[in-house]
């Protein structure tokens, strides 16, 4: 057993495929099958089902797959770390976003980093606040963004940047030439939710309580699990929404939308650089949340 079989293997689960792997790392599929058939004969057990369509991993897998990711990762810390002796900044980095951050946010400060930086390469994962919370517990990821606040002991958080949420609704909307509605006309409006998990659902909620009011009260019709989804629903019609500000600043400036505030409702929230309160943080990891602190206080 090696470390390139090792990450060979990962290839082939994070993938479901040993010819996806293959192409991952410039090799033949013959080539892939072979290394991961040494793997199985040094623990003496099948790691992979080779079903029809998909590379899945068998019990004896799914157990490897977790000590591999650690090994992986610990040998890519390593090699941060020597970099760093040397005055180098290299390296993989595994970031996570919630939808977001991961989607607005991240991309540009990953872009200028990468481009001070330009012998990192970064992974960027995204889900919701709570996926992305539990990669980081499990040590999936080093680190991520998030819209909503942990409360779990293991988690520490940093205040990174400003968001506000707004009631989006179509162009043509009776409510489109307004600039705020009251609760009341709200509760009796079709209403797109967020899936549970969604840190914009949890701000949500969040606002709600503070003005002593319940999601209840409104007249759901849609739970829909991304941001994206919402945007089309909105503009066909299918109800109202509370979203990001950032999320539909194009369609708001391409007139396609409308933003409103909702009196009595407190809907500002903050994301928040995420990381693991009680593992070490690799040297390129400390390198990017010093980066990333930096940019936003520049322009803050």
């Amino acid at each position: 057993m090696d470390l390139w079989q090792l990450h060979i293997f990962l290839k082939v689960i994070d993938l479901k495929s040993f010819s996806r792997a293959g192409r991952a790392v410039h090799l033949s599929q013959p080539t892939i099958s072979s290394h991961i058939k040494d793997l199985e004969d040094h623990f003496d057990c099948r790691l992979i089902d080779r079903l029809a369509k998909e590379a899945l991993p068998t019990k004896a897998g799914r157990l490897l797959y977790r000590y591999a990711k650690r090994m992986i990762s610990l040998r890519d810390e390593t090699e941060s770390a020597m970099a760093e002796f040397k005055g180098k900044v290299k390296g993989s980095l595994d970031l996570g976003g919630s939808t977001i951050p991961g989607a607005f946010v991240l991309p540009a400060i990953i872009g200028a980093f990468t481009q001070r930086f330009p012998e990192v390469s970064v992974s960027l994962s995204i889900a919701d606040t709570q996926q992305t919370i539990d990669a980081i517990l499990s040590g999936d990821l080093e680190m991520g963004v998030v819209g909503a606040v942990c409360t779990h002991a293991a988690i520490s958080q940093t205040h990174l940047v400003e968001d506000e949420l707004c009631l989006v609704v179509p162009a043509d909307h009776r409510w489109a030439e307004k600039k705020r509605i009251t609760m009341k006309q709200l509760a009796s409006e079709p209403f797109i939710i967020r899936e549970n998990g969604s840190g914009t659902l949890k701000s949500i909620q969040a606002s709600f309580s503070e003005a002593g009011l319940s999601l209840n009260d409104l007249k759901v019709v849609a739970r829909i699990g991304s941001t994206e989804a919402i945007r089309q629903g909105i503009k066909n019609r299918m109800g109202v929404s509370i979203l990001s500000a950032i999320a539909v600043s194009d369609d708001v400036a391409a007139g396609n939308l409308r933003k409103l505030t909702i009196d009595g409702l407190n809907l500002k929230r903050a994301f928040y650089l995420t990381h693991h309160r009680h593992r070490s943080i690799s040297p390129l990891c400390r390198t990017f949340m010093d980066f990333i602190n930096d940019r936003v206080l520049d322009e803050s």
